[in-house]
């Protein structure tokens, strides 16, 4: 036995390495398109309510509860969806899980479209929200684990950038349709996926480094010779040190990064003594980022709207601004994380974010001008920070708990968008717009704390060195 683990230990060391040393080909570039149409559309749902709401409380006359209920609703689902499609992708593979949740999102899109009242809008964005859970933890996991250790930033990152390109595209169509077609449409835009996505996601092979987790030396041995392909590359070992239909007697008992992990022992994992303090800090960040981030988009349209007393056109274009300076912090990352480096990248964005909040709040709310220029310096710290997280999750993780770990980690961003939108919704009613941005000063500024004296350094590191 001690020489088939053994034996078993080298072939899945052999692919790995010649994993990391092929070069990014046309191959790679494909399955981020793939991977990334979901992605754009999951981003496209995170804010097409938050255009409608303008439209949708007049006609339906919802007061500021109802309305935050209705922002809060997506977030919900998500928290379920992020953990049960984080468990079939760790147990059953991360292309059945992408499939499965994509499918999801984009039916319950289409009937949150025809939603005839506001308690079937509701729960149509709570199933909606299943699949939203799940597809960016899993998604970006999969990017990850087929990307190499140089470069890694920039690879994922690229990818990653359609996020905040459906933003963006939400503030256009969102902008547009609400103006000229109403609300439905563009709620049903969010259905599309389930005609784009779902036959291009067949073509996804699995993760190789989830197939040698499992002990399927010879399919993820499959996988990396066809990015060696693609390369041209000659293969990296000789004909007889390949992994043919390796089969050993107890594949579960020789995987290199240990035996068939449980759920409940995976969990137990991210709060142990190797993984915990890394687990505490990612949640801080994710539960800061994201409750900057969502209390201040969700609410723009309505505060440039409600307070700020903005035509409807005026309102949904001054929010959209704050999109597009977000676009341009989440390209800055995608170019520059890789040469700054994790730590001090997060660190420096979150205490920048905490100043720039701080001064709109004593400077800039007397006019909607100033809303809009502190809101936008504001976004973009926070979109660098939002995609960067994206990044820094799974590298933290090994491959047996790797998607359960960005889950997680995602559902308390999740939670923070829920905990947002009702936040400052009820701080608005209640004293004003001023504690809100000083709230969420301190609460950068926390965080940059915490990245500076906790958060661990993992540029150019590989996967399997960073997580052992």
């Amino acid at each position: 036995m001690a020489d088939i683990n053994s034996e078993f230990a080298l072939a899945a060391d052999r692919i790995i390495a010649r994993l990391e040393r092929a070069p990014q080909t046309s191959w790679q570039v494909k399955l981020r398109l793939i991977v990334g149409t979901a992605t754009f559309f999951n981003a496209f749902e995170v804010l097409a309510v938050a255009y409608a709401l303008p439209q949708l409380s007049a006609s339906w006359h919802l007061t500021k509860a109802q309305s935050g209920i209705l922002l809060s609703s997506l977030f919900m689902g998500e928290i379920v969806g992020a953990v049960v499609f984080g468990l079939i992708a760790e147990h059953y593979g991360r292309r059945a899980a992408l499939i499965g949740c994509t499918a999801v999102y984009s039916c319950m899109s289409l009937a949150a479209s025809l939603a005839p009242n506001f308690a079937w809008l509701v729960a149509a964005r709570v199933l909606t929200g299943l699949g939203l859970g799940a597809e960016v933890p899993i998604a970006v996991t999969y990017i990850s684990e087929i990307s190499k250790a140089k470069g890694r930033g920039r690879f994922v990152l690229m990818y990653e950038m359609v996020f905040p390109l459906g933003l963006l595209a939400a503030g256009l169509l969102g902008w547009w349709f609400i103006l000229h077609l109403g609300w439905r449409p563009l709620l049903a835009i969010g259905g599309l996926p389930a005609l784009l996505v779902l036959p291009m996601q067949r073509l996804l092979p699995e993760s190789p480094r989830w197939l040698v987790h499992r002990g399927r030396l010879d399919e993820a041995d499959a996988v990396v010779r066809r990015i060696e392909a693609f390369g041209h590359m000659p293969r990296s070992a000789p004909r007889g040190q390949r992994v043919r239909n390796f089969q050993p007697s107890s594949p579960a008992s020789c995987r290199p990064d240990g035996s068939r992990t449980r759920s409940r022992a995976i969990v137990a994992q991210l709060f142990g003594p190797v993984y915990g303090r890394r687990t505490a800090t990612l949640w801080t960040m994710y539960f800061s980022c994201f409750f900057m981030n969502y209390g201040l988009v969700t609410w723009l349209p309505s505060l440039y709207r409600g307070i700020y007393h903005l035509s409807l056109a005026d309102s949904l274009r001054n929010a959209m601004l704050a999109q597009v300076a977000g676009m341009a912090g989440t390209f800055t990352t995608a170019l520059a994380i890789d040469l700054v480096g994790r730590r001090i990248w997060f660190a420096s964005a979150f205490l920048l974010a905490a100043c720039a909040f701080l001064n709109l709040a004593l400077n800039g709310l007397s006019s909607a001008w100033g809303l809009m220029i502190g809101s936008c310096i504001g976004f973009y710290f926070v979109s660098t920070i939002s995609i960067g997280m994206i990044l820094y999750a799974p590298e933290l993780y090994p491959t047996r708990m790797r998607v359960v770990g960005v889950s997680l980690g995602y559902s308390i961003s999740i939670l923070a968008g829920i905990a947002a939108p009702l936040f400052v919704g009820l701080l608005v009613e209640a004293v004003g717009l001023k504690e809100i941005f000083v709230f969420f000063s301190g609460l950068g500024a926390a965080a940059g704390a915490t990245c500076l004296l906790f958060a661990i350094e993992t540029r150019n590191c590989t996967l399997e060195a960073i997580s052992p």
